[in-house]
């Protein structure tokens, strides 16, 4: 398994490490926090004074100070929701928590393995609702996994800037693009090259909703198709897809947005992913953005509690600039009031 690490300390030193990859690889992405820091890399919430104060919704979750918020927290999962929880535990720290935040990016599945098999972790990020199988692994060590949707997600279906010939593709054209052999297997006037293909390892959150969507939930056919590498590295997906002019592949949205001058998205069945096509549901491509915790958890380590309570009131801040879309203020609540009814 390959690692890329980046630790931050009271001090505020920065090492990164990346690595490449290649065939079907778990690439854990680890960021590790503590002490009071000043972030450099995530957006800022404001107002920097009153941090707790929103206006959004009806629903009012009590006030925190994370100064006087004691514990760890440990969270892993989805690497798409990886950019939205580091937004919110970098300025957690900003505002005084002097505990220290475990945070590793190793996809949905992998996420859900770790909380509801092994219970190692105390809040689990996720870009697809868990699985039946998965609330039954939870149940069978005591645990019930709830759910806070904290926002909403678009999948970008991307090509090299380089390819003329495709900028709109229909679901049906999809398919046969992400298991056939050339371009021109799917359009006899597409080039006769072979087509390359970089997606998500089978244990992200957006490898499923893929297949869910396009492959009739078949994940054998994209696996077994030729010239297809899988990756947990969204950045490796990006780099490959940026150098190759025969490459296609798909991602969250906000990787998109962050490589937009490198890549060129399509649209889907003439619909291009927007805040208005997500909020009104015409892009055929959106799916919830997830964190899960446990009753018991919450209880017996109220930290972890106080994180969800700053991560609802302030999520809506900053979820735009990292790259995503908001719930409404009727979904946020939903998720504030199962905090509150377990924090009664």
């Amino acid at each position: 398994m390959l690692m890329t690490a980046l630790f931050l300390s009271s001090c505020g030193d920065r090492s990164d490490q990346n690595a490449q990859n290649s065939g079907v690889e778990e690439v854990q992405e680890e960021v590790e926090l503590e002490g009071a820091v000043t972030p450099e890399t995530s957006p800022v919430i404001q107002p920097v004074t009153t941090p707790q104060q929103l206006p959004e919704g009806n629903v009012q979750l009590p006030e925190i100070d994370p100064l006087e918020v004691e514990g760890d927290i440990s969270i892993a999962g989805s690497s798409t929701v990886f950019p939205i929880s580091l937004a919110i535990y970098e300025n957690f720290i900003q505002y005084g928590y002097a505990g220290k935040i475990k945070l590793d990016s190793i996809g949905s599945g992998a996420g859900f393995r770790l909380f509801c098999e092994e219970g190692e972790s105390d809040i689990s990020n996720a870009s697809r609702p868990i699985k039946e199988e998965e609330v039954e692994a939870c149940t069978a060590i005591g645990r019930q996994p709830i759910e806070f949707r904290i926002g909403t997600d678009a999948l970008a279906i991307v090509v090299n800037p380089a390819n003329e010939f495709i900028t709109n593709v229909t679901k049906e054209e999809l398919a046969t693009i992400f298991t056939a052999e050339k371009w021109s297997d799917v359009n006899s006037d597409w080039p006769n090259e072979i087509i390359e293909r970089f997606v998500p390892g089978e244990d992200s959150g957006t490898f499923d909703f893929f297949v869910e969507e396009v492959l009739d939930d078949n994940g054998q056919r994209l696996l077994n198709a030729p010239n297809t590498e899988l990756s947990e590295d969204d950045n490796y997906i990006e780099q490959n897809v940026a150098s190759n002019s025969n490459a296609i592949g798909f991602m969250g949205y906000a990787y998109y947005k962050q490589n937009a001058n490198e890549l060129k998205i399509l649209s889907i069945e003439e619909i291009v992913p927007s805040p208005e096509v997500i909020e009104n549901g015409d892009y055929i491509f959106s799916r919830p953005l997830l964190i899960y915790s446990d009753a018991n958890v919450i209880r017996n380590k109220p930290q972890v509690g106080h994180f969800i309570n700053f991560y609802l009131n302030n999520v809506n801040k900053i979820i735009e600039e990292v790259g995503y879309f908001p719930s409404s203020s009727q979904t946020l609540d939903a998720s504030k009031n199962r905090l509150l009814e377990v924090m009664e």
